[in-house]
């Protein structure tokens, strides 16, 4: 099985970023109740005094005052799906997995037209609020080995060292660089 880091690694720009800057464009009021909390928790977590996960629910708070989210999610991907990697679309197979830090919501949609397994943050898309903890660094192997318990990751790409847990138990291991663009072998310790 071939695994994928999602933001920055099969796709260009972060779509986490790129869905909440699209979403306050669309309802620019909503910037003045949105940057307190995020500045807010975004200090506490540099700071340490604050969680990944609090931080996350402030970032993402926007969902809470979207009517529809599904239907939006739909329509930024209308909109964004050109960020796709040519070398993973060349080489995209049925049973590669994406798994990444990104809400499981944002993320299944485009997954399911890709005809690829997801496992993402499980973040309300309602509320914001995450049940259970980001899917991000060693969170990312406990995560594949509770829903794939004898699996084997033959190759793994992604763009950051945070990965690193992932990359030590599959076969072989590459770092996206370039905007994308490149991959190099994942750098030894």
């Amino acid at each position: 099985m071939n695994v994928y880091d999602f933001d920055e690694t099969v796709y260009y720009p972060d779509s986490s970023y790129s869905f909440i800057r699209w979403s306050l464009a669309k309802r620019p009021w909503l910037f003045f109740l949105w940057a307190p909390a995020v500045i807010l928790f975004g200090l506490g977590f540099l700071l340490r005094i604050g969680t990944k996960e609090r931080f996350k629910w402030a970032l993402f708070g926007v969902v809470r005052h979207i009517d529809d989210i599904d239907a939006e999610v739909e329509r930024f991907w209308e909109t964004h799906s050109d960020g796709f990697c040519d070398w993973y679309l060349r080489q995209k197979t049925p049973d590669d997995l994406i798994i990444s830090a990104s809400p499981e919501w944002l993320l299944k949609p485009v997954c399911d037209k890709l005809g690829v397994k997801l496992i993402a943050s499980p973040l309300d898309k309602h509320t914001a609020v995450t049940h259970g903890l980001t899917c991000s660094g060693r969170e990312k192997v406990r995560r594949f080995y509770e829903e794939y318990p004898d699996g084997v990751i033959e190759n793994f790409y992604s763009d950051a060292m945070r990965d690193a847990p992932v990359a030590e138990i599959a076969n072989h291991a590459y770092k996206v660089v370039s905007r994308g663009q490149k991959l190099i072998p994942w750098p030894e310790k």
